[in-house]
């Protein structure tokens, strides 16, 4: 009788399921000790849910690849039995390189494991053709890395105003600076020699709060950037919604009752040139509060008692706050998040935002958790979102 061929139960090659099953796991865990670390690993697998077995695998994994280490101080659980030895992220051997390209200025700057700003600088745009912009950035992340010896950097991650489709890596439109189909994962992994990852600002802000901020552990998080480009970000538990082409968040031509700035789309009172930097600047300098267009001298005045300045920037939080009141009907997130040069430093700006934006409502507004640093927390957040998603895919193996 002639034998006949058995398939093998188990395929020697994992299937998708297993791998994504993996994946996910591991990002449960190295999410865990990034909140919670130095922890032990007992207490990641009460934590996470998974079992105390594959949680030692994972944090072998991880620590194969030197995203985790052990901490040098071993612990007793009330003082008695064997000593654990708790485990934390390696902060110290890895960075990830951050881009943030705004309208006057690009911010290169390199970030932690932990999110935490290690270095930074600022340039200035003599002028703004993509390419010429990008050249600068890979110059300005190699000049920084040279300054730290012996930091392997995993990736960058770029943040870009306007419509950014993460997926290719492109920014589609940029009308500021008058960018469109622009390869920004192309251009800057050629020169910097590293994997490259775009999205747009305000998406990169909720991720890094949702990581590394305030609103971690928050079930929905809104998150309003406001500076010369306006739009948002939603995310819901671990998800970001994008869209198709990821164009989800453009909020910059939303109607601003009583608005009087006309907008380059032919209406009048778009909620971006009503709420612009380049607005701010104008209208301060009409006032004569300031005779530059910066806005952080807006601040500076407001701070040093200027009346004039501080009305300006209330005005300004409180038509921010009308905005977020219609998207909070619309999403009904927990926690909203706003980055805006008033309301991150002065407490009348905030509550003139959460008045007007009807703060009846459940949810929880804050300032950005990054006001020292946000533009270089934007950038560095694209990379270690996609890290700590995946970081068997996304570890110093793969690059």
């Amino acid at each position: 009788m002639p034998r006949t061929a058995v398939s093998p139960l188990v395929s020697p090659v994992p299937r998708a399921a297993d791998r994504d099953r993996r994946r996910t796991s591991a990002s449960v865990v190295l999410r865990s000790v990034l909140e919670h670390g130095p922890v032990a690993r007992s207490t990641v697998a009460r934590l996470t849910g998974l079992s105390p077995a594959s949680v030692t695998e994972h944090c072998a994994r991880l620590t194969g690849l030197g995203l985790i280490r052990e901490s040098a101080v071993p612990r007793r659980s009330n003082g008695v039995g064997r000593p654990h030895v708790p485990i934390d992220l390696n902060d110290k051997d890895f960075v990830v390189g951050g881009v943030h390209v705004a309208v006057p200025y690009t911010t290169v700057a390199l970030l932690d494991l932990r999110g935490r700003v290690v270095a930074r600088r600022e340039l200035r745009h003599e002028r703004t053709d993509p390419g010429w912009v990008l050249a600068r950035a890979a110059e300005g992340l190699a000049g920084l890395l040279a300054g730290l010896p012996g930091r392997r950097p995993l990736g960058v991650g770029v943040a870009v105003g306007g419509w950014v489709d993460r997926e290719t890596g492109s920014v589609v439109e940029h009308e500021l600076l008058g960018w469109r189909e622009v390869p920004v994962r192309e251009l800057l992994g050629a020169g910097t020699g590293l994997p490259v990852h775009v999205d747009g600002h305000a998406r990169a802000l909720v991720n890094g709060e949702r990581l590394f901020g305030r609103a971690r552990g928050s079930g929905s998080v809104l998150h309003l950037f406001v500076g010369n480009v306006v739009d948002a970000a939603f995310a819901t538990h671990d998800e970001v919604h994008h869209g198709p082409r990821s164009a989800a968040g453009a909020i910059a031509h939303l109607p601003v009752p009583g608005g009087t700035e006309p907008c380059p789309c032919g209406r009048t009172g778009c909620l971006q040139v009503e709420l612009s930097e380049r607005t701010l600047g104008r209208r301060a300098r009409a006032a004569g509060v300031i005779g530059s267009a910066n806005p952080m001298h807006v601040v500076a005045a407001a701070a040093a008692g200027d009346a004039v300045a501080r009305r300006l920037l209330v005005e300004r939080a409180r038509t921010t706050g009308r905005a977020a009141g219609l998207l909070l009907d619309v999403l009904n997130p927990e926690t909203v998040v706003v980055t805006e040069v008033g309301v991150i430093h002065f407490e009348d700006c905030l509550s003139a935002l959460r008045e007007a934006a009807g703060m009846r409502r459940t949810a929880t507004v804050l300032p950005t958790s990054f006001s020292d640093s946000v533009l270089a927390v934007a950038g560095g957040s694209v990379a270690l979102d996609v890290l700590f998603r995946d970081p068997l895919g996304a570890s110093p193996e793969a690059i």
